[in-house]
Parts: structure tokens; C-alpha cells; sequence
């Protein structure tokens, strides 16, 4: 019968301490949330860029061969 755990009184304080506690998390989120977005910009940014550089590419490359042929 020993093995029974020990009753937890939970006080008025204890209580309230602990539902301040909570918006803690929600501001972590938040900062998950941000570093996301940061990171979301980031590859937004380098997929924008390497298609604005391919397109140039592209671009040079046909006139490149037109060029020639006209002349």
C-alpha cells in the first residue's frame, strides 16, 4: 500500500502563476513564426533571382544567335 503517490495541493497562486505562464509559449510561436517567414523570404528571394539570371540568360543567348544570322 506504500506505493500509493502523495496527494498535490495546488494553491490560489500556484494556480495563477501558472496561467501567466501560458502567453510565454504563445510568444515563442511567435518567434517560430518569424524566423519562418524570414527564411520563406530568403528562398523567395534566391528562386527570383536565379529565374531574373536564367531569363537573361536565355535572352542573350537568342540574340546571340540571331545576330549572325541577320547580318
Amino acid at each position: 500500500m506504500s506505493d500509493k503517490k502523495p496527494i498535490k495541493v495546488v494553491k490560489r497562486v500556484e494556480r495563477t502563476a501558472a496561467r501567466r505562464a501560458k502567453p510565454k509559449d504563445k510568444s515563442a510561436q511567435k518567434t517560430a513564426h518569424e524566423i519562418v517567414d524570414t527564411v520563406s523570404s530568403w528562398v523567395n528571394d534566391f528562386q527570383r533571382k536565379r529565374h531574373q539570371e536564367t531569363a537573361q540568360a536565355i535572352t542573350s543567348l537568342l540574340q546571340s544567335r540571331r545576330q549572325p544570322a541577320e547580318s
